[in-house]
């Protein structure tokens, strides 16, 4: 499944902030990625509807099994990617923020290969 970069990007801030704060509220995701909470819960509600997200009782935002799944692909391919752009030489900050926009177009086979490159 090929998803837009915008939804990639709110899993793998929810499943990031996860990690962090434990409970995520779409608060946590526009600090997070620095958007309106307006357009945050817009995008949760997206999220929800095609069932990468649940809400607990609490208002908690959960990653369903296939939310989960693909936050965890470009969690992934963000921390790969920026580790091997550090190593060939470019700043850590440009080398994150590259890496933010390369891991949603790369293709497998090229993901693949730099995963398999000596460290």
């Amino acid at each position: 499944m090929k998803m837009q970069e915008s939804p990639e990007d709110y899993l793998e801030a929810i499943l990031v902030l996860s990690k962090k704060l434990g409970n995520v509220r779409s608060i946590d995701v526009a600090n997070h990625l620095g958007y309106s909470k307006p357009s945050i819960s817009v995008a949760m509600k997206r999220l929800r509807e095609n069932g990468y997200i649940t809400l607990d009782d609490s208002g908690h935002l959960v990653l369903t099994g296939l939310g989960l799944s693909i936050a965890l692909n470009i969690y992934e391919k963000h921390l790969v990617l920026t580790q091997f752009l550090i190593s060939i030489g470019v700043d850590e900050e440009i080398a994150r923020k590259d890496a933010c926009r390369i891991e949603h177009v790369i293709s497998d086979e090229s993901f693949q290969k730099i995963k398999q490159l000596p460290r």
